[in-house]
């Protein structure tokens, strides 16, 4: 099975869900850095559509200036916008299998999807 971790290494949960994932026979795992290689706004989209997500259940605020600027009251295009230009803004770790999307947080949450 393939899997995909939009991961952040200096996220405990994400470490943690990317462990469950390394140890778990037959996963074809990628590893994608989203801070250093961003969402684009359409991936963004199609995860938050698999995960039965709207853009706002994966808004992070701890840690961003997100309520600041006025996302928690923005519109789905505009907090996507802000997440694909701003990717701290996305909650992690997302991650993909042909069983679903789901957002790992807790980390147990990936073993629905694998």
């Amino acid at each position: 099975m393939n899997a995909i971790i939009w991961h952040n290494p200096a996220c405990g949960t994400s470490r943690k869900t990317l462990a469950i994932l390394e140890a778990t026979p037959g996963i074809e795992l990628t590893v994608i850095e989203y801070l250093k290689q961003p969402y684009t706004a359409d991936k963004l989209r199609q995860l938050f559509t698999d995960a039965g997500l709207k853009a706002r259940d994966a808004l992070r605020l701890r840690g961003t200036d997100a309520e600041e600027r006025g996302l928690t009251d923005a519109q789905e295009d505009a907090i996507i916008a802000a997440m694909a230009t701003h990717p701290a803004y996305v909650e992690r770790p997302i991650v993909e299998t042909e069983k679903g999307v789901r957002l790992c947080r807790p980390q147990e949450v990936v073993r629905e999807i694998l």
